[in-house]
Parts: structure tokens; sequence; C-alpha cells
């Protein structure tokens, strides 16, 4: 039988870093490209790296990026079939799906029902029950403070109240003692209703050490599943990943194929289509772990997987949209070596990381066996200060985590960047850490031992 047919231009609903993936992907599939780009993104990488770019609107995300119906015109209006939304703005909206649908353009990414069921977090957790997915000890959705104290006493303190739509560390507030649940709760629903209009929240236990590990999934239409390996995010500041890597040297093989398991099952529950990620926290206390949430769309950190698989995650979301088979199967899926990214972000770390705009000076990347560099910059790229300050990614491959390691060091100090500032640094003190070179770092280790060890330092 004859595999369909590929699509001939695809419309990239996203900018940065990951249009430029997206481009590159298509290329080597032999597919055209239109980005949208805002005003302040006429001049960017992706624009001029794409078969064509159109102008949809002002710099504010608000007024071209986040417009579902201007990007659908501008993509009907350059014959494309198809839409790959990236991640973030547009990505995990089920209205933009089924607005591509409504219109005749494929949606590269899972169903609109998909979508709405992973998206709200309470009925993803529901639909992990269903599944036989552990999930972290917690409660329904509360709108009440008596109902959340009594919930409380059974959980037990600590515990978070998170936002049942929303997700990077917002609507999010952590509850050590009886007098502060009902503060929290009243501050977790108004920043949840501001940032996500919805102000549904519930509880969950808070784990003290815990570590993110993630499951890297892919379903088709032909009703195959596979995962491919797991990635540990543990390297976080307020919730928002730093540094990420794959494999995870740190939990046991039990565990790995649990989650490994859970995460195609789950994905199986949902009749998933499309790159997901299945998220879990892992208690190093109690060797247990817990279903988290699923994104449903690539992730930022997707590349660690590709380094040590060999596989191209984004080639993979459009031929499962243009309706193929997964290239590989799960017996075919091979992990060699340790994979470790950097998020490189236009922020001064020693003010908070507070955001650095700007036009770049000089832009000298790292090279090398095993070193990749994912990135929309150039020498004279103005670096806009209306969205997400992500410059670029590193990523090494080495070995072994030793190995990685120490390549990751040796692309950091070749990692030259002027005009702005850049976290450069922070990763090169990070990853020369002595915590970090030997796993002793879990979601609370930035903040709680490495930054605040150099502030004391620096006030000595």
């Amino acid at each position: 039988m004859t595999a369909p047919a590929l699509f001939n231009r695809i419309y990239i609903a996203n900018r940065g870093e990951i249009a430029v993936r997206i481009i590159r992907a298509c290329k080597s599939l032999g597919i055209e490209t239109v980005v949208g780009v805002s005003e302040a993104d006429r001049g960017s990488l992706a624009a001029q790296l794409a078969t064509r770019s159109v102008c949809i609107g002002p710099a504010p995300s608000r007024d071209s990026y986040l417009r579902p119906e201007i990007l659908i015109t501008a993509a009907l209006a350059t014959g494309c079939q198809a839409v790959h939304p990236g991640y973030g703005f547009l990505s995990e909206r089920a209205h933009f799906s089924r607005l591509c649908a409504e219109n005749g353009l494929v949606f590269i990414g899972p169903s609109p029902e998909a979508i709405e069921s992973m998206g709200d977090k309470l009925t993803a957790v529901r639909l992990a029950d269903a599944a036989g997915v552990a999930r972290v000890p917690g409660s329904d959705k509360v709108t009440d403070v008596d109902v959340a104290r009594r919930d409380a006493q059974r959980i037990g303190y600590p515990f978070l109240f998170k936002a049942s739509a929303g997700g990077g560390g917002r609507g999010m507030r952590l509850v050590r003692t009886a007098p502060e649940l009902a503060d929290a709760m009243e501050s977790a629903s108004a920043e949840a209703l501001a940032a996500f209009g919805d102000a549904t929240v519930y509880m969950e236990k808070y784990i003290e050490r815990a570590r993110h590990i993630e499951i890297q999934v892919l379903g088709d239409s032909h009703g195959n599943v596979v995962h491919l390996g797991e990635r540990d995010c543990s390297t976080q500041r307020r919730h928002q990943k730093l540094i990420e890597e794959a494999p995870s040297p740190f939990i046991p093989d039990s565990v790995r194929r649990k989650l490994a398991d859970d995460a195609v099952r789950l994905a199986r529950q949902v009749n998933y289509q499309g790159a997901g990620t299945v998220e879990f926290v892992y208690d190093e206390d109690t060797q247990q772990a817990y279903f988290l949430e699923m994104n449903t769309r690539i992730q930022v950190e997707h590349p660690v997987t590709e380094m040590i698989t060999g596989q191209d995650l984004v080639a993979e979301q459009i031929r499962i949209a243009a309706g193929q088979p997964i290239s590989f199967t799960q017996e075919q899926m091979q992990i060699t070596g340790h994979a470790i990214e950097c998020r490189i972000n236009a922020e001064d770390a020693q003010r908070n990381f507070s955001p650095s705009p700007g036009r770049i000076g000089q832009w000298q990347l790292p090279a090398g066996e095993g070193v990749r560099v994912d990135t929309h910059c150039f020498e004279g790229y103005m670096v806009p200060p209306y969205y997400d300050s992500l410059l670029g990614k590193l990523i090494v491959l080495g070995t072994d985590r030793t190995d990685a390691i120490r390549r990751l060091q040796v692309a950091l100090d070749a990692f030259v960047v002027t005009g702005v500032s850049t976290t450069v640094d922070f990763h090169r003190a990070v990853i020369g850490h002595a915590d970090f070179a030997e796993g002793r770092v879990n979601t609370r280790w930035v903040e709680e031992t490495f930054l605040s060890s150099r502030t004391e330092a620096a006030t000595a």
C-alpha cells in the first residue's frame, strides 16, 4: 500500500528558534514553508530561510502570533495545506486546531479532543487514573476554603495549589502551614484567571526532593504508539526548565521502564496522534513516580532526545499529520550516549534574570563533534523586547554523562555573545558545580542551593 503523500507547503505559526527548526525539517522533506512574522520579526532568520514570509501584524503577540483568524487567513492565502504551531503561542489551543480543520488545513499536532483532555490538568489526572497511571496525591477542583482545609488534612502539608488550565508555574502557590492556606488559594485563583482565563485550582502534595522526568511519545493514525526514552529536566528555576538531559542517570531501571509503559498507555487512552510529552515527578525519598501532566506539542528540549536516538521528531510530526505511520518501531528505537541541553536566554542572571533585549554584536557559536546549536540569532540581530528571551539552545552529545559534561564545558567556553546579557556564564557555573557533576540536583536546587550560595558569597 502506498503511503500518503507529504504536504507541498506548510505554514509555520510561530517564531524564533522553533520556526527555524521547523523550516529545516521541512527542507529535509522537500516541503516549502511560509512563515508569518510580526513587524518586529520581518528581518528574522526564519523570514530569511522560509520559502516565503508574510507580515501578520504589529510586534505585540496579542496583535499577531496570538490571532488565530489572521494566521488561518495567511496560511490559506499562501496556498498552504497544513499548519505547524511549534510550541507556545497557539500550539495547545484546541480552538486553533478546530479552526484549521474547519478551513481545510491540517493541524500538525493531536486532535482538539486530545488537546482539551490533556490541557486541563484535572481532566488529565482523571484520564491517568483511568489508565492506571499513578498521580500525585491531591484533590479535585477546590472552590471553597473549608473544603480545601479538609483536603489539606488528608493530603498533608506542604502542598501546592495549581491552576487546572495552566502551567509554567503560573497559578501555583506553595502552602506549608494551615494559616497560609486561604491567602494562597485566593492568590493562585486570581493568577490563574489572569493568565489562563480560568480561576479553577486544585491541590497537589508537594514533594520536597523531586526530580522532573518526562517521556517522549509519538502516536499515529494507524494505532502505533512508541516512546523515545526519558529526559531529566530537574535543573529548574521557578518551575522553568534551564538544563535538560537524556537519558536520566538518576532513576532506577525499574522506574524507567514503568514510566515509559505508563506514558504509552496514557497516549493510547486518548488516541494520541503526533509528538507529545508525558511528565512525571519522581520522589527521591520514596523512589515513587507520579503523573503530572501531558504536553500536546513539541517540547523546547526535544533535541536531547533526537541526539540520543537519531530520530527527527519534527519530521515525524509532519509525516504523522500527513497520515503516514511512524517511521520506526519500538524495537528499532535505540538509545546511544548522553545528551545535555542548556537554554541560552537574553537575561542577566546577576540581576534576577531580568530580560536583556538589544542588538547582538559578536555572535560566535561553538562547534565540533557532538555539538549542536538551535538558534534564530546572528550578528547584528535585534533581540526584541516583546517575546520570550530564548536566544538558542546549546546541545551536546557525549559517550556518557561525564563525557557530555566535559564537551558542554568546552562548548560554553567557546560561546561568545556581546551586546546583550546572556545566561552562558550562569550555565558554565552550574555545569562546573560538584552537585551537578555528581547528580545532587532536584527541582529546588538552583534556587535553594546554587543561587543562595552565590548570593552569600557576593555579600560576604
